[in-house]
């Protein structure tokens, strides 16, 4: 989408707005699938309310964007702007055991900054791509680590009531992949609580973390993570893996010969492409075991 509006286009820097034009979102995405669409990135928080206002107000259709690691978006030009924070610096201060996170920090930045400062519990995380607003809304986990279970405040956009608001850690529903987040709530920032360590005990199990990874998933390679949440204590992969399909391709969308529930982009796959694997996959499996496998990568479509 292309901002045409002319007193959006005049209040935006005195909101701290930067535009950028014709922006692709396959170049911000972990994918590197999707369409293109001018980009807002946000400078300071405190100018969000009267931003989406503005937007609203001038009929331009929008969606946020994080780190783009669990994502897949449409392919062409997208039918809406796409808004991303700015990075602050810093973008993690220490408290004692409190660690107070801009929500577009680098989540495995974050992890290893807290690392060295005795700070630990999150080494699952380690490998988990993109930024810590986005881990914040899918509870993302690895390895017996889930972010949600150190959060005790977040700063958050809400939407519905068009403000700012902190929701203490009870407030807030973190269960597997899911959070109680509205769909269009905005992360801002998180306090974290850690339990201290001694940074060789965690540097210790950050190798572990690794080394299970470089094993098990297609490192250096494009692909979103995990396609599809596990069903009910089953796996997701393991499943996908006993029907063979390992290698199997559309287009140029295929699925891991290393992980199961990882697909990646073969080459330049399109969203049409990923899209029509993970209907292929997942029609398979509900014929096999009976199944409905659930997404855990998020889709943009119109």
């Amino acid at each position: 989408m292309r901002i045409e509006n002319d007193r959006v286009l005049r209040v935006l820097p005195g909101l701290g707005v930067e535009l950028w034009r014709g922006v692709s979102l396959a170049e911000l995405t972990s994918l590197g699938i999707g369409g293109t669409s001018d980009l807002l990135r946000i400078t300071r928080h405190e100018a969000i309310p009267e931003l989406l206002k503005l937007l609203d107000d001038g009929d331009v259709p929008h969606r946020f964007l994080g780190g783009g690691s669990n994502l897949l978006v449409m392919d062409g030009e997208l039918p809406f702007a796409v808004l991303q924070l700015g990075q602050p610096n810093p973008d993690v201060v220490i408290e004692g055991n409190v660690a107070r996170v801009d929500a577009a920090a680098d989540l495995g930045k974050m992890v290893t900054f807290c690392a060295k400062r005795n700070l630990g519990g999150m080494e699952g995380l380690i490998g988990v791509p993109g930024t810590v607003g986005g881990a914040l809304r899918m509870n993302a986990g690895a390895y017996g680590t889930q972010i949600g279970s150190y959060v005790r405040e977040v700063k958050v956009y809400r939407a519905a009531a068009r403000e700012i608001e902190i929701l203490r850690g009870e407030q807030i529903s973190f269960e597997y992949r899911h959070t109680s987040f509205a769909p269009d709530d905005m992360m801002l920032a998180v306090k974290l609580e850690l339990p201290s360590k001694p940074y060789a005990e965690i540097l210790q199990g950050i190798r572990i973390c690794n080394e299970k990874r470089r094993a098990s998933q297609p490192l250096g390679q494009k692909s979103a993570g995990c396609i599809f949440k596990n069903p009910g204590g089953a796996s997701a992969g393991r499943m996908i893996d006993e029907l063979g399909l390992k290698g199997l391709m559309y287009g140029d969308a295929r699925v891991s010969d290393r992980h199961a529930n990882f697909f990646v982009n073969a080459g330049r796959a399109s969203a049409a492409d990923m899209l029509g694997l993970i209907a292929d996959v997942r029609e398979r499996v509900q014929q096999g075991y009976g199944v409905t496998l659930e997404n855990e990568v998020v889709v943009w479509n119109a």
